[in-house]
């Protein structure tokens, strides 16, 4: 929101009696244009990849650090303005049946929970080089492959593909990404963003440069929080004491502390206040366990495991007491799937840490004791963002 829009809103009442107004500035996921207190890790990233600025191909960069430290709104934002100030900006838009582009590098950025196989990643940087879609149905990985190929010959045409959120446990590894642009030499650089240290990692990659993101500090995630309330909330929802409190409880994770402030938001809308209080503080932190599995990961999911983890959450207690209480009610929630499908999921969803199967102590049970079902993402913001989404 800029200035122009705060200024019109106070000078406008509240015409409806909401607390939320704007979902997309409380998002942890969704990322401004411009990223507040990265300044120092866009200068490094920029560094690294100087030699675009004269049209020559920069080395590989890895980007890395822990979840909430702005990774992602970096990449993003940066890509998207070099892709307009020297890709477009150069006339690099050309067709399936063109050629000959004019521009000598372009920039891609790709979301490695969106592509997650290799088909989809390379589907995903030759469908932003050309103008025309390029169909996803009836196209071999071979023809794919060809295509790019053919915009990228050696010496004359180039692409910085940034690829982020690899080595997740739903997306490709830095060595399933290297290998998909291995047919390309010199012509593509990787940017790749991820949680990992380098030295486990980087090994495929060609010499990388690596750019590291700290956890925020706390007058910088203050002050994200208080642009962002500012754009999702009603004026004066939440007083800046609590705001200090809650960048406090979120140790530099942004993604949490917005998380939490989303869903005391909710709390406090939910139950017909203006302001978020300090019991709505408490229902918004407790809302998101510590450690919190990235709301970005659940929205990729296939929207059958979205449903899934919706009824979960809605259950009550005694009905997530164990994997197999928890798939016969939620095969009886109007749902499409099958109870084996179902409890074989909620496995699956546990293995890959998105929800923690805890022991229940039960003493006339025989045999292996069940295992409540606990989410390990924030709750009220998901239910909130698939049942509006």
């Amino acid at each position: 929101m800029n200035l122009e829009e705060r200024i019109v809103r106070r000078q406008q009442p509240d015409s409806e009696p909401r607390l939320v107004l704007e979902s997309d500035a409380l998002n942890p996921i969704a990322h401004p244009t411009e990223p507040v207190g990265r300044g120092l890790v866009i200068e490094q990233l920029l560094d690294a990849i100087d030699p675009a600025f004269e049209d020559r191909c920069p080395p590989d960069c890895y980007v890395w650090g822990p979840k909430g430290t702005g990774k992602s709104a970096v990449v993003r934002s940066l890509f998207a303005q070099l892709d307009r100030l020297i890709g477009r900006a150069h006339g690099r838009i050309y067709t399936t049946t063109r050629t000959e582009p004019t521009a000598d590098i372009a920039f891609v950025y790709t979301d490695g929970r969106v592509a997650k196989t290799g088909f989809a990643l390379l589907h995903a940087v030759l469908n932003s080089l050309t103008a025309d879609p390029v169909p996803k149905q009836g196209v071999s990985a071979d023809t794919i492959r060809r295509r790019l190929a053919d915009r990228l010959a050696p010496g004359s045409r180039s692409v910085v593909v940034a690829v982020d959120h690899v080595g997740e446990p739903e997306t490709l590894s830095t060595e399933a990404v290297c290998e998909q642009f291995a047919l390309f030499g010199e012509s593509v650089a990787l940017v790749l963003c991820g949680r990992q240290e380098p030295a486990a990692v980087t090994g495929p990659l060609e010499d990388p440069e690596t750019v590291r993101c700290d956890t925020y500090r706390r007058h910088t995630l203050i002050e994200i929080l208080t642009s962002r309330g500012a754009d999702g909330l009603t004026r004066s929802a939440i007083s800046h004491e609590r705001i200090r409190e809650l960048a406090g409880w979120a140790d530099g994770d942004a993604h949490d502390a917005l998380a939490a402030l989303f869903s005391a938001g909710l709390d406090a809308q939910r139950r017909g206040h203006d302001r978020i209080d300090a019991d709505a503080l408490e229902a918004g932190t407790d809302a998101v366990p510590k450690p919190c599995v990235s709301l970005g990961r659940l929205l990729a999911l296939p929207e059958s495991r979205q449903r899934i983890l919706g009824r979960l959450v809605a259950l009550p207690d005694a009905d997530r007491n164990s994997v197999s209480a928890a798939a016969d009610a939620i095969a009886g929630d109007r749902i499409e799937l099958s109870r084996s499908t179902i409890e074989r999921v909620l496995y699956e969803l546990a293995e890959a840490g998105i929800v923690r199967r805890l022991k229940v102590d039960a003493e006339s049970h025989v045999g292996r004791p069940p295992s409540r079902l606990e989410p390990r993402f924030p709750t009220l913001v998901f239910d909130h963002l698939t049942a509006t989404g």
